[in-house]
């Protein structure tokens, strides 16, 4: 087998087609060649090479030097054992060199592919008349797999062009995302991927779960990502879930829990939003026949475990599940023997990542020799720590550099992570070390646009903000645009909030301080953000005027990390909030709706869910900045208010909110919609006649039990799930939904039978 984590070879051909001529050469192929060459992507031509009963030996030379293959599985491709063998051919270097497979299904169903049935199956019989049963066999089995593969459906495009340039972009997007350059130049990486391999063992057709282990800032979670990366196209499907760690909704039990945790996962492994289960036994029921690479990522429960991959045969022959974690007992305890455990780099190593952080090469600059030697002494060799204090030192003069050093002596134990990571903050402006700050409380893991717009107001240079965070590795953006900050130095983070004096601080955590501020209105005009979590305190009565005491509070989030259902604080009806709050997240609020006079003009999230509202405001509000609003499990909530000023609104979720009979009708005209989530509001009747909504838009209705039609849609909407509703015909714009990826419909045969005719 080819090493999987040795260099990318240098791809000859971005793009290999794999097609029967007659069908296709002169229409759909002449097209995409004139695409491609207008997108700047090179395509194999075999013009010149005859075509016969053996597959020539350019052709293999072509298919194995080519960075993408796309089968173009038309009407007689199976007439054609050329095509066929060209075909065992792209599935062997997809399993050896990780070659990219796509699929066109140009005329044909998928189903017809897999089973061999219909025309296609008619012209593959054929073929193997011929044919060896083993022969036979090998081709079955390679069209079974690229069958399930998905791709480009002809008959689910208006016009051929779209789905023409569809394909290229996809394409582009795939080749830009070559995974090669991510992990360049980390230094000791090759031999930890080498360990990697030999524990893999890919060439086995078992399941196996194998374990990544070490301290936090060792380096885990990166192997892991660049594990995923680098494998992800030798597996039907693949997923990377993170955050483990983090909160879950509140309010569930052992039971639920798992529920959750196996709905995020087949979400993102199938790539269907907020996808819902019935049972916990979907899991291997969906993936059992499946070859899928999945990574747990700083799991520390064995819940987590039990509830994500319970046991092997879950998964299919041949998958992988890696997990990353502290905790070697966990691992014991879930039967998994396979572990690499993630040793501190030598001295060498150390000063090089010291080196590439701080002068981004390998070995230091004149006259910083022994310092160097000495910084990577005083960090304790820790991966993070090395990061984060180079990225801090680069471009500082030799005194910058002991001034440096003196702080990292006056730690007592070089051991203490935390304390050397503080040195990478205290290296900051002060707006920077703010939005630092402020990230690490309020917005870790928020998608970096939202980000943005919280701190639009007063920060206008906050994209320069999060550039330096990311160059000082304080932060780094995940591949879903997503802002992520390492467990470590968010604690950094807490814990500055937490160190000065309470009145000094401009962000609250401490929940005393906080009760006290509330109950007594002992506000302050320097605080921007609080963050309450009420779990384990007594009653808190809010003073009318807490929050006029703090007229520059900008974000605001209640929170509870063990819901027991009881109401602890009690909110005055005449309370105001402040006038330029921009976050507003307060799960469980009892309230039964925001208070009048609310001033919504500069809010940017309104994230509320498990509420006690009934309603949220009288009449039309400004709401120029709102993007995100989450009010599910809100079980009170009966109607929703003109909506029509949300312009920038982009999510709205509104999951089980099982009171709610009514969706205003101005939310169909709310064009950047991407997101719109009212499944299991079960006592649901009307919606809008016509959602004008984003491109690619994803809109679910499922388990709407008591909703009998649905909305006309805009035409490049990208998934529609439609399930266990009284809905008994399709809107007309179906026909014209030309970017549509997926549409689920379930439930109630007879008015699924009546939607299909």
């Amino acid at each position: 087998m080819a090493s999987s984590f040795s260099s990318l070879l240098t791809w000859r051909y971005r793009v290999f087609t794999s097609f029967h001529g007659p069908d296709v050469r002169k229409t759909f192929l002449s097209h995409l060649r004139k695409q491609f060459t207008f997108n700047g992507i090179t395509m194999f031509d075999d013009q010149g090479i005859e075509r016969g009963q053996v597959i020539a030996p350019a052709i293999t030379q072509a298919i194995r030097q080519s960075r993408i293959s796309i089968i173009v599985l038309s009407k007689n491709y199976a007439s054609s054992s050329w095509c066929l063998d060209e075909l065992l051919e792209i599935l062997k270097c997809k399993e050896d060199m990780g070659q990219i497979v796509m699929t066109v299904f140009y005329g044909v169903d998928p189903s017809h592919v897999r089973k061999q049935t219909g025309d296609f199956g008619k012209a593959f019989k054929e073929t193997c008349a011929r044919k060896t049963k083993e022969k036979e066999e090998r081709w079955s089995q390679a069209l079974e797999y690229v069958g399930n593969i998905e791709g480009e459906h002809f008959l689910n495009w208006v016009n051929e062009a779209d789905m023409i340039e569809k394909i290229a972009t996809d394409v582009s997007n795939k080749l830009n995302a070559t995974p090669a350059k991510d992990f360049d130049g980390m230094v000791g990486f090759e031999a930890h991927l080498r360990q990697m391999e030999s524990l893999l063992d890919l060439d086995n057709d078992g399941v196996k779960m194998v374990a990544i282990t070490g301290p936090a800032g060792i380096g885990k979670s990166t192997i892991a990502r660049a594990l995923h990366n680098l494998l992800s196209n030798r597996f039907q499907l693949s997923c990377f879930v993170d955050n483990l760690r983090g909160t879950y909704p509140i309010g569930l039990d052992e039971y639920g829990l798992k529920f959750h945790l196996q709905e995020e996962l087949l979400s993102k492994t199938l790539n269907q939003n907020r996808l819902r289960i019935c049972h916990l036994g979907v899991i291997k029921e969906r993936l059992h026949d499946q070859r899928v690479l999945i990574i747990f990522d700083d799991v520390n429960n064995i819940n987590q475990l039990e509830a994500l991959a319970g046991d092997i045969s879950w998964f299919g022959p041949g998958s992988r599940v890696v997990v990353t974690t502290e905790n070697k007992d966990l691992l014991q305890q879930h039967g998994i023997n396979n572990t690499y455990h993630v040793e501190f780099p030598s001295r060498g190593e150390a000063l090089e990542i010291l080196c590439k952080y701080a002068f981004r090469q390998s070995y230091p600059h004149d006259h910083f020799e022994e310092l160097a030697l000495k910084v990577t002494e005083l960090c304790g060799n820790l991966p993070l720590g090395l990061r984060v204090v180079g990225s801090s030192l680069r471009g500082k003069k030799v005194d910058e550099w002991e001034d440096v050093m003196d702080r990292l002596e006056t730690i007592l134990d070089h051991q203490d992570i935390e304390q050397v990571l503080r040195v990478g903050y205290e290296s900051l402006h002060e707006k920077e070390q703010s939005l630092f700050l402020h990230i690490a409380v309020f917005f870790n893991r928020n998608d970096a646009d939202l980000v943005k717009a919280m701190f639009a107001d007063n920060n206008p240079d906050i994209k320069h903000g999060l550039k330096i965070l990311a160059n000082k590795s304080l932060i780094y953006l995940s591949e879903d645009g997503e802002i992520v900050m390492h467990k470590l130095l968010q604690l950094v983070g807490t814990k500055v909030v937490n160190k000065e004096k309470p009145w000094k601080r401009r962000i609250l955590t401490d929940a005393q301080v906080i009760c006290d501020v509330l109950e007594r209105a002992k506000g302050t005009r320097d605080v921007s953000g609080i963050s309450f979590d009420i779990y384990d305190i007594h009653e808190v009565f809010i003073s009318p005027k807490a929050f006029k005491r703090m007229p520059n509070l900008r974000f605001l989030k209640i929170y509870t990390s063990k819901y027991d259902g009881n109401d602890i604080l009690h909110i005055p009806e005449e309370m105001a909030f402040p006038r330029c709050l921009r976050l507003l997240h307060w799960e469980a609020c009892p309230s039964k709706s925001l208070p009048l006079g609310f001033c919504l003009e500069n809010l940017v999230e309104l994230h509320m869910p498990h509420s006690h509202l009934e309603t949220l405001w009288e009449g039309t509000q400004r709401l120029t900045n709102l993007k995100k609003m989450d009010l599910s499990w809100s079980f009170n909530l009966k109607e929703l208010p003109d909506l029509s000023n949300a312009a920038s609104l982009e999510r709205l979720e509104l999951f089980c909110c099982k009171s709610l009979v009514e969706i205003h009708s101005s939310i169909g005209n709310l064009h950047k919609i991407d997101f719109l989530q009212m499944s299991y509001c079960t006592k649901l009747q009307v919606v809008p006649a016509l959602l004008n909504l984003a491109p690619h838009a994803y809109v679910s209705m499922e388990g709407c039990s008591q909703l009998r039609y649905i909305p006309d849609t805009s035409t490049n909407i990208r998934a529609v799930v439609i399930a266990d509703t009284m809905i008994k015909e399709l809107p007309k714009s179906v026909r014209n939904w030309s970017t549509l990826e997926y549409l689920t419909i379930y439930g109630h045969r007879e008015n699924i039978e009546k939607m299909l005719t």
